[in-house]
């Protein structure tokens, strides 16, 4: 849902700085790289040093590449399979980038091992949500579920929690507390969103085996 009409929202916003980016000779590719190394940037260097509110501005100037690039394609009139393909692929690097920095704050002067593996957790079972949708697609499965936590949930609920927590340093006292309350509904919504996944691919599988001929013992299907 919230994928759904925030998507609907800012591609209308960003419909001018995208036939802006083409008009100067920009491909929708190089904007796809630029936003991923943008949001890495900002998760491996800010992050891991508990500069929550900073990491969080510059991930956000960035993470929106993925709205970007794709309205440049349309406009151009070129979508290819290679375009999804390398959004898709840089996504989870992205994605991973997040959460990987979060883990690493925690592992480190967070001093927190139970965040850290709840961060982990996030980062992991966010990486396999995706998976089961791939995975099922290419099975020939529609995968037709619309799952609690998404990526679009995922990342608004952490990045909008890391940019608040990061206030703390600002002199708000205990926003920071904010973070972990984050983390947690992110693992539990991932999780509950993995089982419906896993579930409704079992569905779905078992009524297209259904639905096949059955080949009689000692003849071919016909």
């Amino acid at each position: 849902m919230l994928n759904k009409y925030a998507r609907a929202f800012f591609t209308r916003v960003l419909t001018p700085f995208a036939a802006l980016l083409i008009r100067l000779g920009v491909s929708p590719d190089a904007v796809t790289l630029v936003g991923t190394g943008g949001v890495i940037t900002g998760a491996l260097v800010f992050y891991p040093r508990g500069e929550f509110f900073w990491g969080t501005v510059v991930i956000t100037l960035f993470v929106f590449s993925d709205l970007i690039d794709g309205n440049m394609a349309r406009q151009l009139g070129r979508s290819s399979r290679w375009g999804a393909f390398l959004d898709s692929t840089l996504d989870r690097v992205a994605d991973g980038a997040i959460f990987g920095g979060l883990a690493l704050w925690y592992a480190g002067k967070g001093d927190d091992n139970v965040l850290c593996a709840v961060t982990i957790f996030c980062l992991a079972s966010g990486q396999v949500v995706s998976y089961t949708k791939a995975r099922g697609e290419s099975i020939g499965l529609p995968v037709n579920v619309n799952g609690l936590v998404e990526r679009a949930e995922r990342l608004v609920i952490s990045l909008v929690a890391c940019g608040f927590s990061g206030l703390h340093k600002f002199g708000v006292p205990h926003i920071d507390i904010l973070l972990p309350i984050a983390l947690w509904i992110v693992a539990v919504g991932s999780a509950v969103t993995l089982v419906q996944r896993v579930v409704t691919v079992r569905r779905e599988a078992a009524e297209a085996d259904a639905e096949e001929p059955t080949v009689p013992q000692g003849g071919e299907a016909r």
